[in-house]
C-alpha cells in the first residue's frame, strides 16, 4: 500500500525546446473538476537567473498495479505567445507560487495520484505552534526512487510565527535540510483524528515551499548558512482556482 502524501507529488522538469533546464518538484491541487499542478512560480521563469523555460513535463503514473510504469506529460507554458500559468501579487509583491490547469482528457485515463482540495487547507492557523513537525514532500537535486518515479520526504519544524506574514511578506519560516529541485514542494502537517472529510489523504497543506532563506551579512568563510526556509502560505490557491 502506498501512502497517497506521496502520490500528491510530481516530479517537474523544464525546457527550452528539447533542451533540459532544471529540475522542480510539483504537486496536484483539485477544486470541483478542475485538476491543477501547483509549483513555485521561479520555477516557470525566473528573470534574474535567466530562466525562461517554454514547456515543462511531469511523470504520471499509469498502473495502478505497478507503480513502475509512467509515462512523460508535457505541457507547454505558452499559448500564442501568452503564459497559460496563474500567478497573484499581494502587498509586498510577487509571490512566489504558480498552478497550470491540467487537461483531464489529455492525460491518461489510467493515471495515478492524489490531489490536494480546499478541505485540505488549514482553516485555524491557531492550530500551529512554532517547533511543530512538518514535511516536505519533493524532489531534492532531482532525487527519487527512480523505479517506482516516487518522492523523498523532508522533515521540517515551523520556524516563525504561522499566520503572521514574515518580514511583511506572504510566507512562514521552516527550518529543514533543503536542496535546489525542492522548490515547489507541498509543505504539510498530519490532519487530527476529528477530520473525516479529507479521505484517505490525511494532511493538511500548510504551504509551498520556495527557496533556502540567507542574510546579507553572513560571511561565506566563517558562518555556515541558517539552514531555514521560505514557505508560502497555501491559502493563496484559492484565489489562483477561482473560475
Amino acid at each position: 500500500m502506498i501512502e497517497p502524501i506521496l502520490l500528491t507529488a510530481a516530479n517537474v522538469l523544464t525546457f527550452d525546446g528539447q533542451r533540459r533546464l532544471t529540475n522542480a518538484s510539483g504537486f496536484f491541487f483539485e477544486r470541483g473538476n478542475r485538476l491543477f499542478l501547483v509549483t513555485s512560480r521561479h520555477v516557470l521563469m525566473d528573470a534574474p537567473g535567466k530562466h525562461f523555460p517554454d514547456r515543462i513535463e511531469i511523470e504520471l503514473h499509469v498502473n495502478p498495479r505497478n507503480l513502475a510504469e509512467s509515462t512523460g506529460f508535457s505541457i507547454p507554458l505558452y499559448r500564442e505567445g501568452v503564459a497559460i500559468w496563474r500567478q497573484a501579487s499581494d502587498t509586498a509583491g510577487q509571490v512566489d507560487i504558480a498552478l497550470i490547469e491540467l487537461d483531464r482528457k489529455a492525460m491518461p485515463q489510467t493515471t495515478v495520484y492524489r490531489a490536494f482540495t480546499p478541505s485540505h487547507l488549514l482553516q485555524e492557523p491557531d492550530r500551529v505552534e512554532v517547533g511543530m513537525s512538518l514535511l516536505v514532500v519533493g524532489f531534492p537535486l532531482g532525487f527519487h526512487d527512480t523505479l517506482h518515479h516516487m518522492p523523498v520526504v523532508r522533515q521540517a519544524i515551523i520556524a516563525s510565527s504561522f499566520g503572521l506574514r514574515f518580514q511583511g511578506e506572504g510566507y512562514f519560516l521552516t527550518d529543514a535540510r533543503m536542496h535546489r529541485g525542492t522548490s515547489g514542494s507541498p509543505v504539510v502537517m498530519r490532519a487530527g483524528e476529528d477530520e473525516d472529510l479529507l479521505g484517505d489523504l490525511r494532511w493538511k497543506l500548510l504551504g509551498v515551499h520556495s527557496a533556502r532563506l540567507d542574510v546579507d551579512s553572513r560571511d561565506v568563510q566563517l558562518d555556515e548558512a541558517l539552514g531555514l526556509n521560505c514557505a508560502w502560505y497555501a491559502d493563496i490557491l484559492m484565489t489562483l482556482t477561482k473560475n
